[in-house]
């Protein structure tokens, strides 16, 4: 974060809150309406939590009709759970086999990735919330009746937000992106702070990397699901002055990767010189320019004061001038030209920001042709989600982690009946609270939101979920001691149902403060008088942590088993990162011959390596991910650390040379045979060959700056091979 933009006032302009307030009115309008024009506050309840099921679903990003069709989903599946769940409550016997059931086959939807597992959760939710009430069978028929309205106002609700504040959403999802660039460059100006420990900052930088690119591709997602058609009206001006950012950032990021410098080498060189000084302070001024244009883009203002970093490219210049009069671009002339990458690097990325600024107040149309070359092209780069059901069968077997996964859920959920059926039959608790029966269900509730496939985002939820009930509880106790008017409670009530949703993917334990909070007011209007509920609330969800730390272990999916694909995945995203550049190589030198500036065979050239490019950006980030999660692990389950760590390390400083070396290669019209051998070298490593580096590769002009990226490139090959060879046997 950037010390300019307080982390409240990005939360405030964001899509979090924004989602949040969108969501929690969706939920909200049903109950208050039903409750407060008929009085009918327990169907208002049950018409809110079928609300609830499909807002789940309402996640930014993709096309209009991913966003409606799983809401669809969930609207249906939803209402057949509810059935489904009412019907089984009233056979003594039907309800053990239902409830594990449904958690079994809900859980397996995390197949389809990260909406599957949204869409079993909203049925578990919902499935859970309807075992609050015993139903006869003549009231499940009203009950599911009445749920679906609530869900299918929510989806009619939904669309009609969507479609009418589509430009703020797309607003918001880039200002995330431009804000997690921010943060991305203000992470790598740590490397030339001669003070700033290189390990940690490594560490830092590739969470931040791994953060914008998730915020890049929802941004992505957003921005590119409908392009500018070419017209004049304001749609379609918002729509193109939304774009011209969106490139724009990717051009930045572009600037930013497309070198790995060896900065402990840089820093031995240059210890006493200002030039790292100056290196730092301008990427910390561009920093704090791109968060300040994130956030007026948040906020939808304009741009045009910004911080120069003018001051500081000319004292590198002077340097550099100083550093040639000494006579260190004859004696290293890998060194000066290292420097003099940077130095343009640093020139690119000022006028990248500048440019973006400017597209925040004026944006550029784009000629019709190239309009419809966009289309075709920037389709690809669109999230795809594909619902086979092969997919889900093919992972029925004891070796899917996923199948282990929803083995483990039914476990904790018969588990959880079982204890709850237990303590409600206690007579210590009957003759202390009769009623506890029938709170028991949130003891299943607090599994299933707490169960994740992975160990460590397990424990890691269970720690955050119990904190925040903890303190949601202690709050609710202080709030009804007050005895504050119910207007009041009810406004308290609609802020933490805000705040909840929206805080849910930024501070979990706040959203879980929030969550807590909302609950016991709801029980409290449910049932006027009765503190009893909150320490019902604290009990079952540390019973529910507990059950559900406990199942982690039960046929756990340890993430060493994953970084081995994993890395095979970023191995051949690399591979193939290399071989589309080299094609944009060739693609352009047959241009220059044939002397056709308009050739479509570059462009579409380009795009495949730009599209190759983001797939090393999403390879790299789900690798780094899975193994900071398994350093989260207990240690006796963590398997190859220096291995993996080295193989990350690598893959980096792989990627950012192949994006440094191809823009310069399809400026020759040939290279010399040092060159050559050196991307064979490299090839040769990555698809497991013996690979022969060069000796020597020619500095001479514009070869000096090819000479470092590409003597890194080969050596990071070799030693992703070595290492992945250490691992084979093992794997």
């Amino acid at each position: 974060m950037t010390p300019s933009t307080p982390q409240l006032q990005r939360f405030f302009y964001s899509h979090y809150f924004f989602g949040g307030l969108r969501q929690a009115t969706g939920v909200l309008i049903p109950a208050l309406v039903l409750a407060g024009l008929f009085g009918w506050v327990a169907s208002g309840f049950v018409a809110a939590v079928g609300a609830a099921c499909v807002a789940i679903l309402d996640q930014p990003g993709g096309p209009r009709r991913y966003g409606l069709n799983g809401m669809f989903a969930a609207l249906c599946l939803g209402s057949l759970t509810t059935a489904a769940t009412g019907l089984a409550a009233s056979h003594a016997l039907a309800i053990w086999i239902v409830v594990p059931a449904l958690c079994f086959g809900f859980s397996m939807l995390t197949v389809y990735g990260k909406h599957g597992g949204l869409l079993g959760f909203a049925c578990l939710l919902i499935m859970t919330l309807t075992l609050r009430t015993p139903l006869t069978q003549a009231d499940v028929i009203q009950h599911t009746l009445t749920s679906f309205l609530g869900g299918a106002f929510y989806l009619v609700y939904s669309a009609i937000a969507h479609r009418l504040l589509w430009h703020r959403e797309e607003q918001q999802a880039l200002s995330v992106a431009l804000f997690a660039t921010a943060d991305y460059i203000g992470t790598r100006a740590r490397f030339y702070d001669i003070h700033a420990d290189l390990d940690d900052s490594y560490r830092q930088l590739i969470r931040r990397q791994a953060a914008m690119t998730d915020a890049h591709q929802a941004a992505r997602d957003m921005v590119l699901r409908e392009l500018p058609r070419g017209t004049r009206s304001h749609g379609d001006r918002l729509r193109q002055g939304l774009l011209n950012l969106f490139v724009d950032m990717i051009n930045l990021l572009d600037s930013m990767v497309a070198t790995h410098t060896d900065y402990s080498t840089l820093r031995q060189a240059l210890p006493d010189s200002d030039i790292l000084l100056f290196v730092r302070d301008a990427m910390r001024k561009l920093a704090l320019n791109v968060a300040a244009l994130a956030l007026n883009v948040a906020r939808n203002r304009h741009t045009r004061v910004r911080n120069s970093v003018k001051a500081e490219l000319r004292a590198l210049e002077y340097e550099l001038q100083q550093l040639r009069i000494d006579g260190t671009a004859t004696a290293k002339p890998e060194l000066y030209a290292l420097l003099v990458q940077v130095l343009r690097r640093l020139r690119n990325m000022t006028r990248q920001v500048d440019r973006m600024a400017d597209h925040s107040v004026t944006p550029v149309p784009m000629a019709e042709a190239d309009l419809s070359r966009a289309n075709r092209s920037l389709n690809r780069f669109l999230s795809r989600q594909k619902w086979r059901i092969g997919l889900l069968t093919d992972n029925l077997r004891m070796q899917s982690a996923h199948f282990r996964y929803a083995l483990r859920v039914a476990v904790a959920a018969l588990l959880s009946m079982g204890v709850g059926t237990a303590i409600a039959y206690t007579p210590m608790v009957r003759s202390f609270d009769p009623g506890m029966a029938g709170h028991s269900y949130w003891i299943i509730l607090t599994v299933l939101i707490i169960m994740k496939p992975g160990f460590a985002l397990t424990r890691q939820r269970n720690g955050w979920r119990l904190t925040g009930t903890l303190l949601g509880c202690g709050l609710a106790l202080v709030l009804f001691f007050l005895d504050l008017d119910s207007k009041v409670y009810l406004l308290i009530l609609v802020l933490c149902s805000i705040l909840g949703y929206g805080l849910i993917q930024v501070n979990y334990v706040l959203s879980a403060v929030c969550n807590t909070l909302f609950v016991l007011l709801v029980f409290h209007f449910l049932v006027p008088g009765s503190n009893t509920v909150v320490g019902e609330r604290l009990v079952d969800t540390v019973i529910g942590s507990i059950l559900a730390l406990g199942c982690s272990y039960i046929l756990p999916a340890w993430e060493r088993n994953t970084l081995d694909a994993l890395a095979q995945a970023l191995r051949t995203a690399n591979q193939a990162f290399l071989h589309s550049g080299l094609a944009f190589v060739d693609a352009t030198r047959a241009q220059r011959a044939r002397g056709n500036p308009d050739d479509e065979r570059v462009k579409e050239a380009e795009t495949q390596w730009k599209l190759c490019r983001k797939n090393v950006h999403v390879a790299f980030s789900n690798f780094a991910s899975a193994f900071y999660r398994m350093m989260d692990e207990p240690v006796r389950r963590q398997r190859h650390v220096p291995e993996f760590n080295r193989l990350l390390i690598q893959h980096h400083a792989l990627a950012s040379q192949i994006a440094a070396v191809i823009p310069q290669l399809a400026l020759l019209d040939a290279e010399p045979e040092g060159i050559r051998q050196a991307l064979a070298a490299t090839n040769d490593a990555l698809a497991g060959r013996p690979a022969a580096p060069p000796n020597v590769i020619e500095t001479e002009g514009d070869y000096a700056a090819l000479a470092y990226p590409l003597r890194q490139m080969s050596k990071a090959a070799q030693l992703i091979d070595d290492n992945a060879r250490k691992l084979a046997p093992a794997a």
